[in-house]
């Protein structure tokens, strides 16, 4: 959403594709940090996103067997002294509501790409279907010329597969149970980790209740499944006493989603000829600290700013343009 404002504002036509048929979904990349701030504030957004509502954080501390220690200090920072928890289909709203007052933009929600069109080995466009339920209009086949796709399309991308790009998976420890519980103003005010021996929780402000992230063994979601959830609220309680008696509300494993950890990059390059993967589908990023929205958000200035003046011209985009993208800040 980022890219197609900043490219529809240089004068590029363009159409962003969204499978869902709105924003509204329990995102995880909520934490919007001073470097998007920074971006936003550039374009002539920032007096609109701080109307948004938002729980600002200047310093994030970990609790470690009862003893806090100070992890991220964001005071003293100018302009931006402090991180923003930011419902993310807020965020896109405000992107898209901007970007849509520009004629070149479209913006097609339930439209999911599933397929790249290729034509003398270069990438010319996508296909897919429409998603929208059977009551409102049925699913339909569709195609979109491009001179140029982008895929945004995350860490388990369709486009990325579709194109026979390999990403180099590092690995990680971990994997995260992502719940929620009721927060009263009695509770701490910060954004927090909980570290005891064999567990770590984080809680993050969200004014009227906390969003936990509930670290587990790589692949071991399933056999804590298996157990009875008592064994999941205990746990919570016993890292945070001051939740014991709002365990409860957690009625079944159905309320727990649970975030497989994937940090990777793609080997070689980030594109064919035509095609342009960035964010997590180039790159996928570890949930801790939320850094990902805001490299991805990185990835798509360094995109605009290197590929606009290209995109309004009749050549082809060459591929060291392409290829730049990976190597360049924005």
């Amino acid at each position: 959403m980022m890219l197609g404002l900043l490219l529809a504002r240089a004068g590029v036509e363009v159409v962003v594709l969204e499978k869902h048929v709105d924003f509204l979904r329990d995102f995880r990349g909520d934490t919007v940090h001073p470097s998007t701030m920074m971006v936003l504030d550039q374009i002539g957004l920032r007096s609109r996103f701080e109307q948004l509502p938002q729980h600002r954080v200047s310093h994030l501390a970990g609790i470690v067997s009862g003893r806090e220690q100070q992890a991220i200090d964001f005071r003293g920072l100018a302009p931006f002294e402090y991180l923003a928890l930011v419902p993310q289909w807020d965020l896109l709203a405000l992107l898209a509501d901007e970007a849509q007052k520009h004629a070149n933009f479209r913006l097609h929600m339930s439209h999911r790409a599933d397929a790249i069109i290729e034509r003398d080995g270069r990438v010319v466009g996508v296909r897919g279907q429409t998603t929208s339920t059977a009551d409102v209009a049925p699913p339909a086949a569709f195609e979109i010329a491009a001179d140029l796709v982008v895929a945004c399309d995350g860490r388990h991308s369709t486009l990325r597969a579709a194109a026979g790009l390999k990403a180099h998976e590092f690995g990680a420890p971990m994997d995260v149970l992502w719940f929620r519980l009721p927060r009263k103003e009695s509770d701490p005010p910060e954004t927090f980790g909980l570290i005891e021996r064999g567990h770590m929780m984080v809680l993050l402000n969200r004014s009227d209740y906390w969003q936990i992230a509930y670290l587990v063994p790589k692949g071991g979601d399933a056999a804590l499944r298996e157990q009875p959830i008592d064994v999941l609220r205990e746990s919570v309680a016993k890292l945070a006493s001051f939740l014991a008696e709002r365990v409860d509300t957690i009625a079944s494993w159905n309320d727990i989603k649970t975030l497989e950890v994937h940090i990777d990059r793609l080997q070689k390059q980030w594109h064919r000829p035509g095609l342009l993967l960035i964010g997590d589908a180039a790159h996928a990023m570890s949930p801790i600290g939320g850094v990902g929205i805001n490299l991805a958000i990185q990835d798509a200035v360094a995109t605009a700013n290197r590929l606009a003046p290209l995109l309004r011209g009749t050549e082809p985009i060459p591929e060291s343009a392409l290829a730049s993208i990976a190597e360049q800040p924005c």
